[in-house]
């Protein structure tokens, strides 16, 4: 869960440009962290702070899962449209053989929409999942494809066109809307031929209700219809992707000999199992080395993972971080988690529905090294593995918060105005800029380490009952259960926050993000559909109402602009207990009605006249609604006898540039 950036083949053609600058003339020159802007996006760069310092083996382990990482690329394009892989080499080679004027209007809006597309990993928004609008004319794109070579010119080109310029077809890429058919109204490549009827029997067939230790249904495979059969076609060595599986595996076994210790290894090598046989049983083998490898400083998550892009959340995109312990960081992290049964027990939930023992949670901050899949460009800021509920219940879960991503995040927001146009209130400006990165990073914390670990499903609840209301519901519980003991003294006496005041800097962003701001990244007339965005919107909206008979916040309008204040802190941690209360109950009994009615009530719909003000309010600032993040480039350096003697980090790739590399050394399953 998220809190929603080989020397065997052409391994070693990582190529980095002749200019690109390497870490160590990088050291009097001040880091740019903003690469690319267009659109709603804005691209950075993040550092990697003590990568120079791991030895040499270290940096080998983490250059081959590097490697591994940005192989599974196309399986996620795959994933997320089924023209995906055939539009993006027919936009690349147009791109790259464009020979008129890179001044013309209609090449300005073509190259915009081709950055557009790489960000969304295909021809959908990543947020809001709507497909993208081109901005030239079908005359011109039809008229350079003529000009490629015969071999770059598809044999569907009519089947391409529609998919670029006819708004209504694939639209959505997933559809969230109540009463619609779910697979039907979405455009991902997760189902053939079949409904959402068709597809919850299928898996209701299947699946044994009595097993304590069920198999993720789903996670690893499309659903399709074939000869009239509803059938699972697995991803896996031999089967779907197969290609690109096989460099995966490829560069996981050059991985392999440099583990840092046994257990990593023998994790790496049940990863490598798992591709090959697509048995999800293997999976769990997996994730259960996974989660028990505690002492190994450099780790990576690779793999089926998150399910957020599923209508039905149980297929897991691919994505994949390679990354290391910030280990001066870490103390704080460590602190939480070896105080996770006091947090557990202390829940103001349901005692039926606490852990009466909290099993191996732990937690650190790290250094991401490589971003990939479906956590690049856009990538998490924490992340809490495994997702099986009876995994983390025998043997818990690894949580990481990524501040070296956060970091990036809070050098590139300098100085950008939101304070100036949001916070009016100058003691919670200075209370923001003292509190609110510290705050925001242990709202993480707490978020991934304890929230999504706290809780029990009770005995015979399928995982899965909470259907396409589970991933918002889910977040809202560990968002609650952070927000909730952000203003506990117990933080204090751990020695994480130094004053009872600082929670109120999260609390009043939070709120504030989740009545307004956050809809600067909501199109006029759309619903909120991610789950992330639900999520906050539904605590925010709660709390708003529940708390309207005591003016617990209050939302005022001062010069024709809109404005929140918070009258009384303690009485909204209160509502934060209760809520979380009520959702732990809805996740423990599998209360599909009451899920339902809690999200479509406080987290879908936008009122027009603030969401207007909002846009135009944002249009003054130099503020991107969505931020992503290229990667650093990593380049072995080979001794005379031809052996890799260090492993070199540069930043000075460019978005562009990066993302035609990855196309042209990276695509696997190209058609």
């Amino acid at each position: 869960m998220t809190i929603k950036s080989t020397l065997a083949g052409s391994a070693l053609a990582i190529a980095i440009s002749a200019n690109a600058m390497t870490s160590t003339n990088n050291i009097d020159k001040p880091f740019e962290y903003v690469v690319d802007r267009f659109a709603d996006i804005e691209v950075l760069r993040y550092k990697v702070p003590g990568f120079e310092q791991l030895s040499l083996n270290q940096k080998k382990l983490v250059y081959y899962l590097t490697q591994a990482a940005i192989y599974g690329r196309d399986i996620l394009w795959d994933q997320n449209n089924r023209y995906n892989l055939q539009l993006r080499p027919l936009l690349e080679a147009v791109y790259t053989n464009y020979n008129g004027s890179r001044e013309d209007p209609q090449f300005k809006a073509f190259e915009l929409y081709l950055k557009q597309v790489w960000f969304g990993n295909g021809i959908h928004h990543h947020y809001s999942m709507d497909k993208f609008i081109p901005g030239f004319d079908r005359s011109f794109l039809e008229g350079e494809v003529k000009k490629l070579p015969a071999d770059k010119q598809p044999a569907n080109l009519e089947d391409l066109m529609r998919v670029v310029f006819d708004p209504s077809f694939m639209a959505k890429k997933v559809n969230q809307a109540e009463g619609a058919d779910l697979i039907l109204t979405s455009a991902t490549n997760l189902y053939e031929g079949v409904t959402q009827k068709e597809v919850e029997d299928y898996y209701a067939a299947i699946k044994d209700t009595t097993d304590l230790t069920p198999i993720s249904y789903g996670l690893n495979a499309r659903v399709a219809k074939v000869d009239g059969k509803v059938t699972e076609q697995t991803y896996h060595l031999g089967g779907l992707y197969s290609e690109a599986i096989a460099k995966i595996v490829e560069n996981l076994e050059e991985a392999a000999k440099y583990a840092e210790n046994d257990a990593q290894r023998k994790t790496i090598e049940a990863l490598i199992k798992y591709y090959r046989s697509g048995d999800l049983k293997d999976f769990d083998t997996y994730s259960i080395l996974w989660v028990d490898d505690t002492d190994s400083q450099v780790d990576f998550i690779n793999g089926f993972i998150e399910s957020y892009d599923d209508p039905l959340g149980m297929t897991g995109n691919w994505e994949s971080i390679v990354n290391f312990k910030n280990l001066d960081a870490s103390h704080r992290t460590e602190v939480i988690s070896s105080n996770a049964q006091w947090f557990e027990s202390h829940s103001p939930v349901d005692p039926r529905f606490r852990k009466d023992e909290v099993k191996g949670v732990t937690a650190k901050v790290i250094t991401a090294a490589i971003l990939a899949g479906d956590s690049y460009p856009a990538t998490p800021i924490g992340i809490n593995l495994p997702n099986a509920n009876w995994i983390r219940a025998t043997h818990g879960s690894k949580s990481v918060t990524i501040e070296n991503i956060t970091q990036a995040y809070d050098e590139a927001s300098h100085g950008d105005g939101f304070n100036d146009e949001f916070v009016p209130d100058q003691q919670m400006r200075e209370l923001m800029d003292k509190y609110l990165f510290l705050t925001d990073n242990l709202h993480t914390d707490l978020h991934e380490c304890l929230g999504h670990a706290s809780g029990r499903l009770l005995p015979g609840v399928d995982p899965d009952a909470l259907k396409a209301y589970g991933s918002a519901l889910e977040e809202a519980r560990a968002d609650l259960f952070a927000l909730y003991y952000l203003a506990d003294p117990k933080l204090i006496e751990l020695g994480l926050i130094d004053s009872p005041e600082a929670y109120k800097a999260q609390y009043y962003k939070y709120i504030l993000n989740g009545l307004m701001t956050q809809l600067m990244r909501i199109e006029p007339g759309k619903d909120v559909e991610e789950a992330h965005m639900r999520n906050r919107k539904l605590i925010a909206e709660w709390a708003l109402e529940k708390g309207k008979a005591d003016n617990v916040i209050e939302v005022y309008k001062a010069d024709g602009k809109t404005y929140i204040r918070i009258n009384d802190y303690e009485k909204l941690r209160d509502l934060f207990g209760q809520l979380l209360y009520e959702i732990q109950r809805i996740k423990s009994e599998g209360d599909y009605d009451a899920g339902c009615a809690l999200v479509e009530t406080y987290g879908v719909k936008v009122d027009p006249t603030l969401h207007k003000e909002i846009l135009d309010r944002y249009a003054h600032l130099s503020i991107a609604p969505y931020k992503g993040f290229v990667n650093p480039v990593y380049t072995p350096v080979l001794g005379a006898d031809g052996e890799i003697v260090d492993i070199n980090i540069s930043y000075g790739e460019g978005y562009m540039d990066q993302m035609l590399r990855y196309g042209r050394d990276y695509s696997t399953l190209g058609k």
